[in-house]
């Protein structure tokens, strides 16, 4: 009797064991991938912009990219882009979302749409492509200087969007208030709809060009870029240091010459709860990858200048793999 009790304990033990072994190895197997272990999640968002722009599109290739290289399911939404994208990463609603560069200042720093709420749980993956501040309007609305958008219907932008504070920002320099302006708080798709329908006169695009809502506008319409003179650039850029200088190229949207203006960078940022390794092989897949981005811009993008003005730290997976090809940040 005591051999037979020692026996069933034994066996309730081993039992036991298996079952306790199995639960950790689903758990490994689930989340794991060798190097990241339990930290590899099973899926992410890209949170990108709106589907006229510039970073759904890129987003979509980005997010193919992902998924083959690393097995983690990749997915890219549509957003109200940079401004919404900080907040949606704060709130661990996504895992990779594009950004203006400035708008990720403002973001961890704290200020104007930030203000109060300082996103500190995101980090840079590297910066992508000049992000060209557009004012579009067309021929007909006879609309030539930034000082004729004052008395007029303009989209300056999503609510909240790192258009809209560009849109701000450029009209600040040329002593134009909001209260100046009709503002409206439009998509870009939304945005370049009414300039067609005559419904608004101008509109603010902050995006990589050739701009997809932009040239479905000039498909129809002679499309009008209103230039940003020297001197107010030069006082933009002053003010504001994390703006460039620009142009529209002649031949984009049928334009007969280059249109003078601004930019600011485009970027990829990432939460922190992605471990090293995941960011480490995010980060590899896309910059390694490039030749299978079917967007224009992709041919804009090079790992050598990924950490040149990001504004915000570089994640520590990012940097090890910039490291690694001997690029460092500025």
């Amino acid at each position: 009797m005591k051999k037979r009790s020692i026996f069933l304990a034994t066996a309730l033990l081993l039992a036991l064991s298996m079952v306790l072994a199995a639960c950790g190895g689903g758990k490994d197997e689930g989340g794991g991938d060798g190097e990241g272990g339990a930290d590899k999640p099973k899926f992410m968002s890209i949170v990108t912009g709106g589907t006229g722009g510039t970073y759904y599109p890129l987003g979509g290739s980005f997010a193919e990219i992902i998924s083959d290289a690393t097995g983690i399911d990749t997915n890219a939404e549509v957003s109200g882009a940079s401004a919404e994208n900080m907040n949606t990463l704060k709130d661990g609603n996504a895992e990779i979302a594009f950004s203006q560069t400035d708008i990720a200042s403002y973001a961890q720093e704290g200020k104007l749409m930030f203000e109060g709420a300082a996103v500190d749980n995101v980090s840079a993956v590297g910066t992508l492509y000049p992000e060209t501040i557009q004012i579009v309007t067309t021929a007909k609305s006879g609309i030539k200087s930034v000082e004729d958008l004052k008395g007029k219907k303009v989209s300056i932008g999503a609510p909240g969007s790192g258009t809209a504070a560009n849109a701000e920002q450029i009209l600040e320099v040329h002593g134009i208030k909001l209260d100046d302006i009709q503002k409206q708080d439009l998509s870009f798709d939304e945005s370049t709809a009414g300039i067609q329908d005559g419904n608004i006169d101008a509109a603010f695009v902050t995006a990589g060009t050739p701009t997809g809502a932009v040239e479905g506008l000039s498909a129809t319409e002679d499309v009008v870029i209103v230039p940003i003179e020297q001197d107010k650039i030069d006082a933009l850029i002053e003010k504001y240091p994390y703006y460039v200088q620009d142009e529209v190229p002649s031949g984009t949207y049928k334009l007969a010459e280059a249109v003078p203006t601004v930019a600011v960078q485009a970027m990829l940022v990432v939460s922190n709860d992605l471990s090293e390794d995941v960011v480490y092989d995010v980060t590899k897949a896309i910059f390694e990858n490039l030749d299978k981005v079917t967007h224009a811009k992709g041919k804009m993008i090079k790992a050598e200048n990924a950490v040149k003005g990001t504004g915000i730290e570089l994640h520590p997976g990012a940097k090890k793999y910039f490291d690694e090809k001997g690029f460092k940040a500025e």
